[in-house]
Formats: C-alpha cells, sequence, structure tokens
C-alpha cells in the first residue's frame, strides 16, 4: 500500500483511530484543570512559576504519558511498535533535549524571574510534535489550541482571581546606619505587604548593610504601588538607595 494513497491515509483519521485521540484529549484537559488548580495557589502567594507554567507542564506531562497506553494506535496502526526502535526512548530523547533549551530562556534578575511560561510552552510544543509524529493529528491539534489559548487568555483569569502581588525589594542602608527588622516589618505593613518569610538576605558592600527580600501583599489590591512604596522609601532616614520591581513575571 502507498503511503500516499487514500486508504493508507484515510487510516489516521478512522473511527477507532479518533475515538482513542478523544481519549488522550479528555486525559489533557483533566491534566490541565489539576495544574491550573496547583499553580493557582503558587499565584495566589505571588510565587513565579503560577497557572499557566503548571497547567502547560501538567497537561505536556499527561500528553506524554497516557500516548504509551496506545501503541497499536500509533502511526495509524500500520506500524507495530514491535517491529520498529522503541520510540519512546525517541520521546525521552526529546523531551529531555527540550528542557535544556527551555531552561535557556528562563532569566534572573535579582528577586525578578521571567521566562518559566515560555519555558513551559517550548516543551508543551515538544509533546505537541510527539502526538504528531505517532499520528495523533486530533490531540495534537486540540493540544496547540489549548496551549496558545492558556498562554493568550489565562493571564486575565489569574488577574481575575483572588491573589496577592509578590515584589522585590532592595535597600542599601548607610555605614552608620543600623537596619531593625522589625522596623522594617512594620513600614512593609503600613504599605499593605508583609516580608515572606525565608526571603531576607543580608549582604554588606562597602561596609554599607544591603537587604534583599520578597513582600507579598496582605490581599488583592490591598498593597501600595511601586511608584507609592519609592516615594516613601525615598524619604526614610539611613537609606542610601533602594530598588523595588515586581518579584515574578
Amino acid at each position: 500500500m502507498s503511503a500516499m494513497s487514500s486508504e493508507f491515509l484515510a487510516a489516521y483519521w478512522s473511527a477507532p483511530e479518533v475515538a482513542t485521540n478523544i481519549v488522550v484529549f479528555l486525559n489533557l484537559l483533566g491534566a490541565l484543570l489539576l495544574g491550573l488548580l496547583v499553580g493557582y495557589e503558587r499565584s495566589y502567594h505571588g510565587r513565579a512559576a503560577g497557572m499557566r507554567t503548571y497547567g502547560l507542564v501538567c497537561m505536556a506531562a499527561a500528553a506524554l504519558t497516557v500516548i504509551a497506553g496506545y501503541p497499536s494506535f500509533w502511526y495509524g496502526g500500520h506500524v507495530t511498535t514491535a517491529a520498529i526502535a522503541d520510540p519512546t526512548r525517541v520521546i525521552q530523547g526529546i523531551v529531555t533535549g527540550v528542557g535544556f533549551l527551555g531552561a535557556g530562556v528562563i532569566m534572573k534578575d535579582g528577586l525578578n524571574i521571567s521566562g518559566l511560561t515560555t519555558a513551559a510552552s517550548l516543551w508543551a510544543s515538544s509533546a505537541i510534535g510527539v502526538l504528531v509524529g505517532i499520528g495523533f493529528y486530533s490531540a495534537a491539534i486540540l493540544l496547540a489550541v489549548i496551549s496558545a489559548s492558556c498562554m493568550m487568555w489565562m493571564s486575565k483569569l489569574e488577574g481575575w482571581l483572588p491573589s496577592r502581588q509578590a515584589i522585590g525589594i532592595t535597600l542599601r542602608f548607610r555605614p552608620d546606619f543600623v537596619p531593625h527588622e522589625e522596623i522594617l516589618r512594620q513600614s512593609m505593613y503600613e504599605l499593605g505587604y508583609d516580608i515572606a518569610w525565608g526571603s531576607l538576605q543580608i549582604t554588606y558592600h562597602d561596609e554599607m548593610p544591603e537587604w534583599r527580600f520578597v513582600a507579598v501583599a496582605l490581599g488583592k489590591g490591598r498593597g501600595a504601588t511601586l511608584p507609592d512604596i519609592a516615594q516613601l522609601f525615598s524619604s526614610y532616614v539611613g537609606l542610601e538607595r533602594f530598588q523595588v520591581s515586581h518579584a515574578r513575571n
């Protein structure tokens, strides 16, 4: 049978093949919802990886796992897995290589981390490619549509849901000034923020103490804006310089 014959190509869209794709899609949808649930908890507490990142990774992992249960439907059912090289080893190499590629787009600037969602989308794209490669075209198309929709509109859902904004703050004090943590915590509390436990870092540069920490808003809409925080810090006695930025992206 020719690889370009209508009968050969129709096997990829046969009723059993489409039914298997639907089962795969339902697994992907369930994984996406569960990943979004876990990601929302992280997003609510101001962590770098939020709903989109968790949802994409969970869904892609489900895609690469569920297809292993239907080897008889791979490649339109034309080739048995016993007659060829183990495809799972090829898949393993793909996702490992793409994982290293994703790590290259993650950037950390102080307390700000960016590129996590891009890295997750790259990993999801590898899962889409694997689905296309083994002939699960319907599932691949649906996974691509869900991934694109997640990246385009999930941020709006995150903005609508209750959340706590996180900001990164760097304070450098004058050499003759002795900062106190309790006073700093009280000042941040008055601004509508609480210093995240375990985030405080203290270093010394030219005998000047430098404090870095992440502050999380007490609730949605309760934290002061970055310009308001900067204006308040500019009037602090003993402060040599400061830097305020969003702690995640």
